[in-house]
């Protein structure tokens, strides 16, 4: 949670939480959400073993694609998301520094594609390239995951004080 003047500060004001729970796109972020973790540890999977025996590499940049393909619509999705709960696409003060290290993130993916479509690196370089796009990737699901247990936390006591408040 955020200080602000020595207090705590919520993490969603009480009009941006029903505008959350309200809005499809939080359904469709918890649904994207596992599914690109799911893509991302098959990938991881592929990738590894395609560097420690040097075969599949199809399958293993294949499914480094997929896993970018799967991130840029949770990024987009996840902007249309912060637009209706917050009122901007990106870098909301909740989320501010979530999004800050999300463009890392997509640009070394994008780079991966990058290099990928033009020939830049060898095989290896792409799988390490796609190694570093994916530690990038778990600190930022890392980065959510507390912002999600943060508001779970918050919610109950928000909940309370807002019924002792209308009493």
């Amino acid at each position: 949670m955020r200080q602000h003047q020595g207090r705590q500060q919520p993490l969603y004001t009480s009009a941006q939480r029903q505008r959350r729970d309200a809005s499809r796109w939080t359904l469709v972020q918890g649904v994207l959400a596992p599914l690109q973790f799911l893509v991302f540890a098959v990938s991881l999977g592929l990738v590894l073993r395609t560097l420690a025996t040097g075969e599949g590499a199809a399958a293993a940049n294949a499914s480094v694609v997929a896993k970018t393909l799967v991130l840029y619509a949770i990024m987009v999705t996840g902007s249309i998301w912060e637009k209706v709960v917050f009122g901007r696409y990106l870098f909301a003060p909740a989320f501010y520094w979530e999004d800050v290290f999300s463009m890392l993130v997509l640009a070394l993916h994008t780079a991966y594609l990058a290099a990928l479509g033009l020939g830049w690196l060898d095989t290896e370089g792409l799988l390490v390239l796609a190694l570093a796009a994916y530690a990038a990737y778990l600190i930022n699901a890392g980065q959510f995951l507390l912002k999600l247990r943060a508001a779970r936390l918050e919610a109950p006591a928000s909940l309370t004080l807002a019924g002792e408040a209308a009493r």
